[in-house]
């Protein structure tokens, strides 16, 4: 069977194309009798049409589709929930997401963002896979724009990223709370807000628990299982009796360390890590301790905060930095001192 169109909805009910356009898709620019609009959609319905929501939003000047801008998150396995909360929460409030994912070519992206305004998209979220700073971002398009897990330098967007500074203290509270007082922390070489972040939790803690910081025990690597590797004679020599990784590809790295000295985790040191990247953390032996990156929640409080900013459409709702919980994730990696 052929597909119901709208010539046939408009010869069924007598009227115009236009007007039976109109009709269906509610354009307040031209005024419709009502007894006409209703008839049109009951016909509309008896035959089965279903609108172009392309068509509809260009009528209407918007859409019910949301833009989704990323650099690399549609290829990485764990930042991917990014996806998958956005999309869940733009299903629950009737809407669909665009998404297209640039390989952080800025050359594509600016094809994406002058598509989705001819799309008639609602609004724009832009999202990196890791959290960082955008210097050069330029949203081309008059729709309201989200940024998630990261945020531009001039403070034009609203963002939603993670809270590395409450991240940093609960990986470190986990190690004081198990009675840990001499504690390494593994940071990266890479310039971030994860880096000063995290580092700036660690030394929180430490300071509320009344341990004198030791700067032996702030240690950096490269950001990647041979950086851990690299950095376990350092932590071994430094006597630390557990470790607060920067992240779970460096603790990996460690676990290989201390397993070619012939130490074990946590009975010699006790370690945990971060961003909870489940193909690594949740099958390391033993399955290892950190602390996840809220990823899915990034996607779902974006969507929230671009309709808001769709809806309601003041000043205050565009700006400002939303920080999301970096929860626990506890499995066997940390030992328990006697007191």
């Amino acid at each position: 069977m052929r597909k119901i169109t709208l010539q046939d909805v408009a010869e069924a009910a007598g009227v115009s194309v236009a007007t039976a356009s109109w009709s269906i898709n509610d354009n307040e620019k031209h005024r419709i009798p009502a007894n006409t609009r209703n008839r049109v959609r009951k016909i509309a319905e008896s035959l089965g049409y279903q609108p172009n929501a392309l068509g509809k939003g260009l009528v209407q000047g918007t859409s019910d589709l949301i833009g989704f801008v990323t650099d690399d998150v549609a290829t990485m396995p764990f930042a991917g929930q990014i996806i998958k909360g956005a999309q869940d929460e733009a299903w629950r409030s009737g809407k669909l997401l665009l998404i297209i994912d640039t390989g952080g070519k800025e050359s594509v992206e600016n094809k994406a963002l002058t598509m989705m305004a001819e799309q008639q998209v609602q609004g724009i979220i832009y999202s990196t896979w890791y959290h960082r700073p955008v210097e050069s971002l330029k949203l081309q398009s008059e729709r309201p724009a989200v940024l998630v897990n990261c945020f531009d330098m001039h403070d034009l967007y609203p963002a939603i990223v993670p809270d590395e500074v409450q991240g940093g203290r609960t990986a470190t509270e986990l190690l004081v709370k198990a009675g840990h007082r001499r504690i390494a922390f593994v940071n990266t070489t890479s310039p971030s807000p994860a880096r000063t972040g995290r580092l700036e939790g660690y030394k929180q803690v430490l300071e509320e628990a009344g341990i004198s910081r030791d700067s032996s025990l702030i240690m950096y690597a490269k950001p990647d299982q041979e950086g851990g590797f690299n950095v376990t004679e350092s932590l071994v020599e430094s006597g630390a009796t557990a470790v607060f990784c920067h992240n779970d590809r460096v603790a990996m790295g460690i676990y290989d360390g201390l397993k070619q000295k012939g130490l074990s985790i946590p009975d010699d040191i006790s370690v945990v890590g971060f961003d909870d990247q489940s193909v690594i953390s949740a099958h390391l032996h033993p399955a290892l301790t950190t602390v996840g990156l809220p990823h899915y929640d990034l996607g779902v409080l974006g969507i929230r905060k671009l309709l808001k900013i769709c809806n309601d459409k003041s000043d205050e709702q565009k700006v400002g930095t939303t920080r999301v919980k970096c929860p626990p994730v506890i499995r066997d990696s940390i030992k328990r001192l006697q007191f």
